[in-house]
């Protein structure tokens, strides 16, 4: 079945500049465009709200987090002076640095900020942060600190998932998960420094063709990234992002009294992943993944087959993708891998940025 491609003034697009060439059947309509921006997460909200937010080191000459409006705009949240961070100036009530945002189960935003304006350097004290915000009334609920115990010389604050009382998120810089406790705030490192929470030497990052490197110009090893929770709850899927993932039930993880010895010995090899920029679950358990080597999108289903949604030239490092819920997935795409950090100091990114929709198969 045919699918329709995106008219020339779609959300975000400028009058008279035209879509790229793309075949007649693509699944993928453009939804947002952005010149400034290189966006790496997307949520949207009960009211139909597009947020998407960028990490400084990106390149990024837009806000840390922001509604895209009708026309593109992009509209500071939850207010300009939360995406007014200097470096020098106090980070209490400012984005220093944001990867990701994450939409909760009652509709919250997780705004996670790595506290980390430079790539790979540590973050800056008191940076390091998770700031919930109601989006119905835009107030901010409240703001989880990580204390210095929690962080480490290349500490790199990546993701998020919520599970009742506690919140996972992984430390792509050091390889751990972090397990914070929503009432106390309290935070406790978990598998730091262990073989399925850090990279394995050989692996590589590929992306149209080109080994991923980084500023030393050794090839880009990411730790602890991509991770999921099983719609029960009951499981916590994570892993490197070269792979593989692995699994663990939270029981375990959430009993702080389990030293990080035993706690090892309930992990479980779950899935070989390949290098990915994101992944999301549905409500069925179904995985999808954005595969970096061939710009693709992959679902793994529950019982462990694996298809290609689609596969696009324009998909170059998909980022965490969302699903909203009505049979749609939104790809964000940031082309991470062009970043100058990677480049001895000169972008490769081609804009403008976009963010495409796509009607997910059955």
């Amino acid at each position: 079945m045919a699918f329709l491609v995106a008219a020339n003034l779609a959300i975000g697009a400028r009058p008279g500049q035209a879509e790229p060439m793309v075949a007649e059947d693509s699944p993928l309509v453009t939804v947002a465009r952005s010149d400034q921006m290189p966006w790496n997460a997307v949520v949207l909200d009960g009211r139909g709200r597009t947020f998407v937010s960028s990490p400084r080191w990106t390149g990024n000459r837009g806000p840390q987090v922001a509604i895209v409006g009708p026309r593109g705009d992009l509209v500071p949240y939850p207010s300009a002076q939360w995406n007014n961070w200097t470096p020098g100036s106090d980070p209490a009530q400012a984005f220093v640095s944001v990867n990701a945002i994450h939409r909760g189960t009652d509709g919250d935003l997780w705004i996670v900020d790595t506290g980390s304006p430079v790539f790979g350097a540590r973050p800056v004290k008191n940076g390091a942060k998770v700031v919930r915000l109601d989006p119905r009334t835009d107030a901010v609920v409240r703001i989880y600190r990580f204390p210095a115990s929690a962080i480490r010389e290349h500490t790199y604050i990546d993701d998020i998932r919520i599970n009742g009382t506690r919140a996972y998120l992984t430390d792509a810089g050091e390889g751990a998960i972090l397990v914070l406790d929503l009432k106390t705030g309290t935070v406790q490192r978990r598998f730091d420094g262990r073989g399925f929470a850090r990279a394995r030497p050989g692996d590589l990052i590929v992306v149209e063709g080109r080994v991923v490197r980084g500023p030393d110009d050794t090839p880009l090893h990411v730790n602890a990234d991509p991770l999921e929770l099983s719609p029960d709850g009951k499981y916590l899927y994570f892993g490197p992002l070269s792979g593989p993932m692995y699994q663990i039930e939270t029981r375990y993880l959430d009993d702080a009294e389990t030293s990080d010895a035993d706690l090892a010995r309930h992990v479980r090899r779950w899935f070989d992943l390949p290098p990915v920029g994101g992944t999301a679950m549905d409500d069925e358990g179904n995985l999808y993944y954005t595969v970096l080597a061939d710009n693709s999108l992959k679902r793994r289903s529950a019982n462990g087959t694996i298809s290609t949604i689609v596969r696009d030239a324009r998909l170059r490092w998909v980022d965490a993708p969302f699903l909203d819920g009505l049979g749609n997935i939104y790809l964000p795409v940031p082309q991470l891998d062009g970043a100058a950090v990677f480049h001895h100091g000169k972008s490769t990114v081609r804009y403008p940025i976009l963010l495409f929709r796509m009607k997910l198969p059955a």
